[in-house]
């Protein structure tokens, strides 16, 4: 599952639309990650900050 380094996170919400398995979220707290990503790691590539990273499955 993808983690989100919510300091460094700017709270854009690019990550969310890139996701194909709709599995972020950007709310008043920063990027949540829900039980359908499956760590394509396509957010990841796509955030400006490196703010995402792969963690376990």
């Amino acid at each position: 599952m993808i983690e989100v380094d919510r300091k460094k996170c700017l709270r854009c919400g690019g990550c969310v639309s890139v996701c194909p398995a709709t599995a972020l979220t950007l709310t008043e707290h920063g990027i949540t990650v829900n039980d359908n990503c499956n760590n394509c790691g396509i957010c990841v590539n796509f955030c400006p900050v490196e703010a995402l990273k792969r963690g376990e499955k």
